[in-house]
């Protein structure tokens, strides 16, 4: 994440405490502090309704739609924190009038979004939830989001909603509405193309599925992904499937492996003739031919890298693929990517078997490409273990973090106990043998 993109953030949520703190004659500074924390949760939770509209402009503003998210879960968490403060610490002021039954009225609204917030956001960061619970309660949070949004235009305030304050405020949670209503609007309404499948075929126990638009169609660069609502598959959620292959003739490939219970579904349930809502095109992992490469591929991870070598020009830099895979029979597209490794003379693929005894490591790619690793770029697909272990490795070998690209595909995740708790553990145990 680019910092002029938190800083974005941190200074519009930052913005109403310089509003505030100029207000004269405010002499309990404590409830103003209340009041400061609970418009930054609104702003906060605005920007997450927005990020969930997936609509282009927000892809460009703030990176790839996997940085999105995460955006969107901890502005979620950090906004609970500061709602959870405004009201620990309580935001009546004297002097702001006599309460009425309006007053009131939003009063027990505040209460309602905050204790709803606090229930669903609790949901959300439960992995254990079944998916689709979960995105049902997670839907319900634009509208508690909302309750609260009323209950700021309605509460005493020290401001009017005509200030500076409630001006700037107001606008971010008029735009919070805006995008949650575009998020509630059904699949064929928003910004979807329809397509029909063509083929679907077993390759390395998954299967890919070929479309082809039935109206306007998709313009994907190599390794980005789209969001596919597949409508007459039974109840399959909308899911990302990066393109493994783009045609000349506007058709486009998907390679679905199951790796959970709707994938699995998929699978069995994709025929020829079905229809397709697909958003997209997402993802900023891209091809782009500018030096060497290396492209490291688990498993599925080589959908991306599919189209990326069918991209190659004849005078592009030389690039190295390591395609790690556990057997044959279970490595899909292995045989496209060794003919197009053929026909490609600067594409140099390199296939490692575990059931073989081999492994994908810096010290494998280090024997196979040189010492020289700090000239490459280093673009990477696969397994979140694989891809941390590669990291810290190729890190020492003079691969710079900005030179090793990924793309991550979490967009349901916890807020990483497990791996702080991890973390602490390593740390106690180094200093334990020290």
């Amino acid at each position: 994440m680019k910092p002029f993109r938190i800083a974005l953030l941190v200074l519009s949520t930052l913005f109403p405490a310089v509003q505030l703190f100029a207000l004269p004659n405010i002499s309990d500074k404590l409830a103003l502090l209340s009041q400061y924390f609970g418009m930054a949760g609104l702003i906060l939770m605005s920007w997450a309704q927005i990020w969930a509209t997936r609509l282009p402009g927000v892809e460009a503003l703030f990176g790839g739609l996997d940085r999105v998210y995460v955006l969107h879960k901890w502005a979620g968490i950090i906004a609970l924190a500061a709602l959870f403060a405004h009201d620990t610490i309580g935001a009546d002021m004297r002097g702001l009038g006599p309460e009425t039954a309006l007053s009131d009225f939003a009063e027990s609204l505040g209460e309602i979004s905050l204790y709803g917030i606090l229930i669903l956001i609790g949901i959300s960061i439960a992995t254990f939830i079944p998916y689709h619970f979960w995105k049902w309660t997670h839907k319900a949070m634009g509208a508690l989001f909302i309750v609260g949004a009323v209950h700021f235009t309605l509460i005493l305030k020290p401001f009017a909603m005509t200030d500076a304050a409630g001006l700037y405020t107001g606008a971010f949670c008029l735009a919070g509405f805006f995008a949650y209503a575009w998020t509630l609007l059904p699949a064929k309404w928003s910004r979807s193309s329809a397509y029909t499948v063509i083929s679907a075929t077993p390759t390395g126990g998954a299967t890919a599925i070929t479309l082809q638009p039935s109206g306007r169609a998709l313009a994907p660069q190599p390794g980005q992904f789209g969001v596919f609502r597949f409508s007459d598959a039974g109840r399959v959620e909308p899911h990302p499937f990066s393109f493994s292959k783009i045609g000349s003739d506007q058709s486009l490939r998907v390679t679905v492996k199951a790796l959970g219970d709707d994938t699995q579904r998929l699978g069995h349930a994709v025929t020829t003739g079905q229809r397709v809502l697909l958003q997209g095109p997402f993802g900023h992992f891209q091809y782009r031919a500018k030096r060497p490469q290396i492209w490291v591929a688990g498993g599925i991870g080589i959908t991306p890298f599919l189209s990326w070598a069918d991209a190659i020009g004849p005078s592009d830099p030389e690039v190295t693929l390591f395609y790690g895979y556990r057997s044959r029979a279970e490595a899909p597209h292995l045989e496209e990517i060794e003919a197009l490794a053929a026909a490609k003379a600067n594409l140099h693929l390199r296939s490692v078997c575990s059931s073989e005894g081999e492994r994908i490591s810096g010290e494998f790619i280090t024997a196979q490409v040189g010492e020289k690793l700090s000239g490459y770029t280093v673009a990477f697909c696969g397994p979140t273990a694989l891809r941390e272990s590669l990291q810290r490795e190729l890190r020492k070998r003079g691969v710079h973090a900005r030179r090793f690209l990924y793309e991550a595909f979490e967009f349901r995740t916890g807020i990483g106990l497990q791996a702080l708790a991890n973390w602490v553990m390593r740390r106690w145990r180094r200093s334990s043998h020290a």
